[in-house]
């Protein structure tokens, strides 16, 4: 009977060293300041720092409840990625989104009018797009109808706020 629990503590620590590189062949050198960014990893911001990262955010959005707005979101994930150098789905990356040029995702294929589109993302914008996207692009790939409720849309930006930016 013993055995099982020694065998389970081996699995766990194999388990556990999964995708780690060897130290193997690696030099004590330290990394590159490109190299670091490239294979860190994506941080997970406390819930402090998602707070002060909504906090940033103009009135009402500053407001938004972050866990309503991940409830929310769940919808969009079927097209989109959050995290930084996530992949482009069916719709774009959102990762960097507060304070891009809208259209600008690079490698993905825009419609015209969001090709043509001359704003930047900010809370306002967004309140605008996740209302009616096809009410603000006219002949918009995509095919979301829209939030009604302004509480709602005020909850989906702070969670993407909380979720699409680095911390200061």
């Amino acid at each position: 009977m013993r055995a099982l629990p020694i065998a389970v503590a081996i699995l766990g620590l194999t388990l556990a060293s999964c995708g780690k590189p060897s130290d193997e062949g690696q030099s004590s050198e330290p990394a590159s300041a490109s190299e670091t960014t490239e294979a860190a990893e994506p941080v997970e911001l406390t819930d402090a720092q998602k707070a002060a990262l909504v906090a940033e955010l103009p009135a009402p959005y500053n407001g938004g409840d972050i866990a309503h707005g991940k409830q929310l979101f769940a919808v969009c994930k079927a097209c989109h990625t959050l995290v930084q150098g996530g992949a482009n789905m069916t719709g774009p990356n959102l990762w960097g989104v507060f304070g891009r040029k809208a259209g600008s995702v690079a490698g993905f294929n825009y419609s015209d009018g969001m090709k043509a589109a001359a704003f930047t993302w900010d809370a306002a914008q967004l309140d605008k797009w996740i209302e009616k996207p096809s009410a603000m692009i006219e002949g918009t790939k995509m095919t979301y109808a829209g939030m009604k409720d302004a509480k709602d849309r005020i909850d989906v930006i702070a969670y993407m706020k909380s979720e699409t930016s680095a911390p200061k």
